[in-house]
């Protein structure tokens, strides 16, 4: 492997790192907050790269353990990989293996993407199962059912997906699929494995995220042809090869959702840019139920101002355009503190709810049955120690924290660290009285910032 000293750095284990974040609530935010390139397109969009077997540059790439970690495993495919602030420079031109490590793959969910570009370019992949979040099953047989449609041998053993291509042009065959439920995963993996087929291949009840539509135009700017991303029936004409491409990600529209949460869940006036507006619909329209206003000060900055006081409301997580799962964790800490009761309804992973035991811990009251949560909403949150389960649960407890009267001490940043960035750093601009802390834990009237020699800076 070649790199430049920028190339993407190794990245701590989570379990040797120690870190806890400490936050003292009940602070008012105030500002303006940047919004970071999307995380989900990111990964993606980096696996898609090995399609091109020439270089490619992805602009406004997100600094984060995950994107890091793809980084990593392209590198031991043999591909050249560089960084350089939010710019991604990929040289994919000498795939020497279509063997993706497990070291790597175990610790990363979207490694799993590798498996359709290294299959449409190469004629064989080798991946192992996926791991990530411990949220739900998530199987990959919608992968593996649309992948043999167009020709692949697929056999799954001992944890190793090994899947190749027979004939001599060791090209994937154009095929008409239906997707049981519009995975946003098997929709990219079988958008990308289609690029290189040969002949048109069709892709029903496709999943319809901003992501799969930030995938698609990568792919176009690199010769693809691909249309109706973004709808239910995604048509593509397979093209024998790709050309390099200069391309810039969509901002994170989980991240904005967030920094909206914060201003609504401390009654603070914030904006956020850049953003895309459509791509916030429906937890605008949760946060105008629950009581707060939505300002657009430009075609790609919001403002939120708070309301006279927080109502509950019901929510139920869906695919795309539905109300997306990966807030439901957020807006559970706000509606914790709206007046009357809640319903969340999550359907979209059967094991996302494991944040309610933490704010309870605060204070909430928070009961579950099954996949529903009844959120009864309480005058105040408490600071207390707490434990974060996943990523986005990791960010609920984040804004429960920022709102909690006292101090709040969250483990499990490496859950945080997976999928936003600069968070830390972001919320102080923003007023918050927070801190990361190696190794010791820092009492109230020690300096708060990023300052404190006891704190990672993020420089």
């Amino acid at each position: 492997m070649t790199t430049t000293h920028n190339s993407i750095r190794p990245q701590p284990s989570p379990e040797v790192d120690p870190a806890v974040l400490e936050i003292w609530g009940g602070h008012p935010l105030a500002g303006q907050v940047k919004i970071s390139g999307a995380k989900n397109s990111a990964l993606v969009i980096i696996a898609g790269a090995l399609l091109c077997p020439q270089d490619c540059r992805i602009r406004n790439v997100p600094s984060l353990v995950d994107v890091a970690r793809m980084g990593q495993l392209l590198s031991s495919l043999g591909v050249k990989i560089s960084q350089h602030g939010d710019v991604l420079d990929i040289d994919a031109s000498d795939l020497s293996t279509s063997q993706a490590p497990y070291e790597i793959v175990s610790q990363l969910r979207a490694s799993f993407f590798t498996i359709g570009p290294l299959l449409a370019r190469q004629g064989y992949a080798q991946v192992p199962l996926p791991g990530g979040c411990t949220i739900g099953a998530r199987p990959v047989d919608l992968h593996v059912r649309g992948l043999q449609a167009m020709g692949a041998d697929v056999q799954i053993e001992h944890g190793m997906v090994n899947a190749y291509v027979a004939g001599s042009s060791r090209r994937l065959k154009g095929a008409k699929i239906y997707l049981d439920y519009p995975s946003v995963g098997a929709t990219e993996t079988l958008m990308m494995a289609a690029t290189l087929a040969e002949g048109e291949t069709v892709i029903e009840n496709a999943a319809q995220e901003p992501e799969v539509v930030d995938l698609a135009n990568f792919c176009n700017s690199m010769g693809a042809r691909i249309r109706g991303a973004g709808t239910t029936a995604i048509t593509i004409s397979g093209v024998p090869r790709l050309h390099s491409t200069d391309y810039a990600i969509i901002p994170d529209r989980v991240e904005a959702a967030t920094f909206l949460v914060a201003g609504a869940i401390t009654n603070s006036e914030i904006s956020l840019a850049p953003i895309i507006p459509d791509h916030l619909t429906p937890a605008i329209a949760k946060l105008q139920e629950i009581g707060v206003q939505i300002v657009a000060d430009a075609p790609d900055c919001l403002r939120i101002v708070p309301g006279e006081g927080l109502r509950g409301t019901d929510i139920k997580t869906l695919p795309y355009p539905g109300f997306p799962t990966d807030m439901q964790a957020q807006f559970m800490a706000l509606l914790s503190l709206s007046e009357g009761d809640s319903v969340i309804t999550e359907t979209v992973f059967e094991n996302r709810l494991r944040h309610v035991a933490e704010l309870n811990r605060m204070g909430a009251d928070i009961r579950v049955e099954g996949n529903i949560a009844v959120v009864r909403g309480v005058p105040l949150l408490s600071g207390a120690p707490v434990v974060a389960s996943d990523l986005r649960a990791s960010a609920a407890l984040v804004l429960a924290g920022l709102a909690a009267k006292g101090k709040t001490t969250i483990q499990g940043l490496h859950h945080l660290d997976r999928g936003y960035e600069k968070l830390e750093v972001k919320l102080l601009s923003l007023g918050a009285r927070l801190q990361r802390v190696t190794g010791a834990i820092v009492s109230p009237d020690r300096q708060l910032g990023v300052n404190n020699p006891t704190v990672n800076s993020y420089q």
